[in-house]
């Protein structure tokens, strides 16, 4: 193969097992550096797609169609202005200097436009690099930019990586490319699995590289493809046991970032484990042991469950009898703690609370149970619910924390909780809403069932927006350390849902914390914070200027903001919206501008028919407005105002608001008020767009 010639690149960095969990994400950011820098450089074609490699031990990249040399490159080096490059036909100084700098006459610039004037230039052609003067440079800069906050330090190499690094190969075509990246030279060899493998793998050509490695090194290149081979391999043996595999994506993309050649087996453990909360059990597999734990057609853990192995053996018993022993302690000791745990009642656990630390300015998890139960109980009564059961639900809240299952998963915070009440005989109520009052966890996730469970959870997460943010702790650019935007949305997430008015609830929970703890002004700003997190929750569905105008009346009963989003998106598409909009945006601007008290409109000073026409009209239509807006019939409402177009623009037409007379510019004054409240009953429309 020529210099000239197009031929796919391989780029293989060979390491120490790399982070699984953060595998697929090294792998995409070292693909797409590279193959960003030889697009930019024009080694491969502007649409050239790259394929990704990534197993616990290597990271590489395949792209298509790359030149052994880069295309010449028309250079062009601009200089003075053309209308101060001459003086009395002699070149300037600057432009002489430019000249000279470019090793060239004067008469050999050109001049080009920069956008702005033309200007003198100096135009040459530069002769394309090789690929191998740049493509250490450019994985240098791929390996610099990987996320990858910790690296590490090999041998008495003075180099830093995620993980040591053992093997470079840089492969064009069938021709290695020399070069040098952390001290290793590039080389046409890779290692296959660890243990499957004969030894070292010979790729002998860049598009072989993942053939190769999979028939000779007995390593599947390709994580996705490896995580496809592991589901599609999980999915055939729970089939064969009529159960489904409880498992996130993140566990199927872990494990995959675990083995090379993976291998799916079955394995089982002792029916007596069953009796601890399936939770528990599901938890300890998948997060201690990487393990697919099974369901059956009920929704019930089956003593059975999945591994992924890394090895190919003839007889897989010794590989299954390790694992079931290894799985065998975990659950042992998650037994352990539920049997430990259920020696004490739930609500007995309450005093060592006064030990847990919440925040050093606004006390222990005890004095924050003491607030929700008040804030709770006061939400449950406006939910129409009991506030007592509510109040208990809050004071048993946060008492699994100081248990030993907890302690050992505090992912399983509120479930055991809910396991834990029932086993005491408390309401089922109650005992759904310690659960429950950890919900919305996550963008997604479900909201907490039945009002007791709403009322908790609202009160446990405006308990703490409230209580930092009143503080000084409120949340910075992306730092929110505390998790308050999340709260935030899990809160009105609930809020536009429930019959509530958003900032009594603020107030309710500012109420109680101690008299001077929070900031005087924590109400106003939690709200005004809480409509800022709305609109950006709303823009998935709604348009902005549509969010403003609804949200620039500050409502408070969230619930019914989806019903005044539709009508003003309704009003929005009338013929009339647009001139009505404008012409309300400009009595907005004239009340801003208005000196002193606006009065009431006095009928008595009109002086123009124009000023009597939108008086009547507004009277005449006030009422209706008015009877709608009551009736929540906000798309009515809005409608109606289109009947205001004609004496709004006679108004405008033939009235100059601001005479010379006080008294009859303070009266028109007064009827722009009132045309604006009229306009401003559901929405402010004068924040629509054309």
């Amino acid at each position: 193969m020529t210099m000239t010639q197009q031929a796919t690149l391989l780029i293989e960095l060979l390491t120490e097992e790399l982070p699984p969990k953060a595998l697929e994400k090294l792998a995409n950011s070292f693909a797409d550096t590279i193959t960003d820098e030889l697009k930019k450089l024009q080694f491969a074609p502007a649409d050239a797609a790259a394929n990704v490699y990534a197993s616990p031990r290597r990271l590489a990249v395949q792209i298509p169609a790359v030149a052994a040399i880069q295309p010449d490159q028309h250079i062009v080096r601009r200089g003075p202005a053309v209308s101060a490059g001459m003086k009395d036909g002699q070149p300037s100084p600057a432009l002489a200097g430019f000249a000279r700098s470019c090793g060239v006459d004067v008469a050999a610039l050109t001049t080009v436009h920069d956008g702005k004037q033309d200007v003198y230039a100096y135009e040459s052609t530069k002769a394309g690099e090789a690929l191998s003067a740049v493509l250490s440079g450019i994985v240098a800069t791929a390996l610099k930019k990987l996320p990858a906050p910790k690296l590490m330090r090999w041998a008495d190499l003075d180099l830093q990586f995620v993980r040591p690094v053992h093997g470079l190969m840089m492969l064009h075509g069938e021709q290695v490319i020399a070069g040098e990246v952390l001290g290793l030279q590039s080389r046409q060899l890779t290692r296959g699995h660890r243990f499957l493998s004969a030894g070292d793998v010979t790729v002998a050509n860049a598009d072989a590289y993942a053939r190769t490695l999979a028939e000779e090194g007995k390593v599947i290149a390709s994580f996705t493809a490896r995580r496809e081979l592991i589901r599609h391999k999980l999915a055939e043996a729970a089939a064969r046991l009529n159960a489904t595999i409880a498992a996130p994506d993140a566990l199927f993309d872990e494990v995959t970032g675990l083995v090379e050649w993976p291998v799916v087996l079955e394995a089982g453990f002792e029916a007596e484990f069953l009796n601890v909360p399936q939770e528990c059990l599901i938890l300890t597999m998948q997060q201690n042991q990487k393990y697919f734990p099974l369901l059956d057609a009920d929704g019930k853990l089956m003593n059975r469950f999945l591994l992924v192995s890394n090895l190919q053996t003839e007889d897989p018993r010794y590989i299954i009898g390790g694992n079931e022993r290894v799985l065998r302690a975990r659950l042992s000791d998650a037994k352990f703690f539920y049997e430990q745990d259920q020696k004490q009642r739930l609500d007995s656990r309450l005093p060592r609370l006064a030990n847990v630390v919440y925040h050093n300015k606004i006390g222990s998890q005890l004095e924050r149970v003491e607030r929700l139960q008040t804030i709770a109980a006061a939400i449950a009564g406006k939910l129409g619910a009991d506030s007592a059961l509510a109040a208990r639900a809050a004071y048993l809240a946060k008492a699994d924390l100081v248990s030993d299952m907890v302690g050992e998963f505090p992912e399983l915070q509120g479930i055991m909780g809910r396991y834990y009440a029932r086993l005491d005989g408390e309401d089922a109520a109650v005992a759904d809403a310690i659960e429950g009052h950890y919900h919305p966890r996550f963008a997604g996730d479900s909201l907490p069932q039945g009002p007791i469970a709403t009322a908790v959870a609202l009160a446990d997460k405006l308990e703490t927006i409230v209580g930092i943010w009143g503080i000084g702790l409120i949340p910075t650019g992306d730092k929110d350390p505390f998790a308050l935007r999340r709260a935030a949305l899990g809160v009105l997430r609930m809020v536009l849902e429930q019959p509530l008015d958003l900032k009594a609830l603020i107030a309710d929970a500012a109420a109680a914390f101690p008299a001077g703890l929070l900031s005087a002004s924590v109400v106003d700003e939690v709200y005004a914070f809480a409509l800022e997190r709305l609109k950006n929750y709303l823009a998935n569905d709604y348009k902005a200027d549509e969010i403003d105008a609804v949200l620039a009346l500050a409502p408070t009963q969230l619930n019914e903001v989806g019903a005044v989003l539709a009508a003003v998106a309704q009003f929005k598409a009338l013929p009339e919206a647009a001139t009505l909009a404008a012409a309300n945006k400009r009595v907005k601007n004239i009340l801003k501008k208005a000196e002193g008290d606006i009065g009431t409109v006095n009928p008595a000073l009109f002086a123009e028919d124009a000023e009597r026409a939108l008086f009547d009209a507004i009277q005449a239509l006030a009422p209706a407005v008015e009877a709608q807006f009551a009736a929540h019939d906000f798309a009515g409402a809005l409608t109606q105002l289109a009947s205001l177009r004609a004496p709004v623009d006679a108004f405008f037409d033939g009235v100059m608001v601001m005479a010379d007379d006080l008294a009859v510019r303070a009266n028109r004054i007064a009827l722009l008020a009132s045309l604006a409240a009229l306009f401003n009953r559901v929405a402010d429309i004068s924040l629509l767009a054309d």
